[in-house]
């Protein structure tokens, strides 16, 4: 896995990445520690507030900036949002008001909306071949996992001997980092499309992965990976502070448990991926987070949540997550020309982020009102039902190449060259404005 950081290109990619991750999680420490010194008692308002900003500027920007990142240099995009997000970072410290906070974090991670699905769009274009952009796949899974489990050791260390307004310093340190790591390479830019109006352009990320099959299934399966994903990252502290009476550094072990998981599922992915195709592992991986939620709920009712118990049912989870998140770069990959990439990983960013946006406030609420077991076995319920989502959706044998006829173009236009029936990689375009086998 790790030879494709002999790449120049993609290992300061994978470097700037890191960096910025680091930074990120830095910031999210800091920010629970100026909520609670501005808000109070009502700490925990703020900060859902701050969340549900995230989520809305993820949802809203996305797509606008997928619509316009072939329009411009992508080295050069990519710097100047790193050089906003540094910005809204450094003013972070010297906030006052609670409004201040969240006009920042929206211009943060309005920035962030921009730059996440565009750097990941470039990386297929950096690693063109399918096995060693798999690797890189891995590799940003283990980034994120490792980021989960070093920002706040990393964090705690500098806590014990400076402010936490300091850590704000370190999150420009990571954006500035990222920069100067983006801008040190030459990075591909895909052919200009089409001139286009912006409503259009802005939609067409959308309208391509709701038109390919293999991108509806994956919407079923992020409803998977949220509900799962959400029980953990939501409700684990309810477990382990509250019903199993433990400490800090229990959570923290649990939610390293959760990590660990991903991380040996990303570990093996790449060699799995080569003999086995990707919606046999995405859905054997939601079928995991499913039973283990559901077996979690049957073993609390016969006996009782115990430490261990809930540290091998989220390394379990772990594993399922990782199996379906690994992979969807694969299939934004193969479902979009080069240009139009950018707008379609915007779609999946946008997208899935609807889909925590629905499941972290009621796996909340569940906890809250009804207790654990009804909160496992209703968000093992709505993962159950995105995988049978994406059953039906995306259909087994899944080809890349389609054989179909054109009615919808001329004899003599370049794509026929001359033949109304052909087979090639089919992706959704002005050519082939749905899937099927007849245009």
């Amino acid at each position: 896995m790790f030879d494709i950081l002999s790449d120049r290109t993609y290992r300061h990619l994978f470097l700037a990445q890191v960096v910025a991750l680091l930074g990120t999680g830095l910031a999210t420490v800091a920010l629970g520690l100026l909520a609670y010194d501005l808000a109070g008692d009502e700490a925990a308002m703020v900060l859902g507030t701050i969340f549900t900003i995230k989520m809305v500027a993820y949802v809203g920007i996305a797509p606008l900036a997928g619509a316009f990142a072939d329009r411009v240099d992508r080295r050069r995009l990519l710097v100047v949002l790193d050089l906003v997000r540094g910005a809204a970072a450094l003013c972070l410290p010297f906030v006052t008001e609670v409004w201040q906070v969240y006009v920042l974090i929206f211009l943060l991670q309005s920035a962030s909306a921009g730059f996440t699905p565009t750097f990941q769009a470039t990386i297929p274009d950096v690693l063109p071949e399918e096995a060693r952009y798999t690797r890189a796949l891995s590799l940003s899974r283990l980034a994120y996992d490792l980021e989960n489990i070093v920002s706040p050791t990393l964090a705690a260390l500098l806590l014990a001997v400076m402010s936490y307004n300091t850590l704000f310093l370190g999150t420009v340190a990571g954006f500035a980092a990222s920069a100067l790591l983006v801008v040190s390479v030459l990075l591909p830019s895909p052919k200009v499309s089409e001139p286009r109006g912006i409503y259009d352009r802005t939609t067409r990320g959308i309208r391509i992965y709701l038109a390919t099959p293999r991108l509806r299934g994956l919407l079923g399966l992020n409803l998977a990976v949220s509900s799962a994903g959400a029980m953990v990252l939501v409700n684990s502290v309810v477990l382990v502070r509250g019903q199993l009476g433990l400490d800090a550094s229990a959570l923290a072990w649990t939610m390293f448990a959760f990590g660990f998981g991903s991380m040996a599922a990303a570990l093996v992915l790449p060699r799995l991926l080569d003999r086995a195709p990707d919606r046999l592992v995405m859905l054997a991986g939601a079928w995991t987070m499913v039973a283990t939620l559901a077996g979690l709920a049957a073993t609390i009712l016969s006996l009782s949540l115990s430490w261990p118990l809930l540290l091998v049912g989220w390394l379990v989870v772990g594993l399922g997550y990782s199996a379906v998140l690994t992979p969807s770069g694969r299939l934004l990959r193969r479902s979009a020309h080069p240009e139009d990439r950018p707008a379609l990983f915007a779609a999946q960013f946008a997208l899935s982020h609807v889909c925590w946006l629905l499941t972290y406030p009621l796996s909340g609420w569940l906890m809250t009102a009804f207790g654990t077991v009804p909160a496992l076995l209703a968000l093992a319920a709505l993962a159950s039902l995105g995988t049978l989502a994406a059953l039906r959706l995306w259909p087994a044998g899944d080809p890349e190449a389609v054989e179909h006829t054109h009615d919808n173009l001329p004899l003599n236009h370049p794509h026929l060259q001359g033949h109304r029936q052909h087979t090639h990689p089919l992706v959704i375009d002005d050519a082939h404005p749905r899937w099927g086998s007849q245009f």
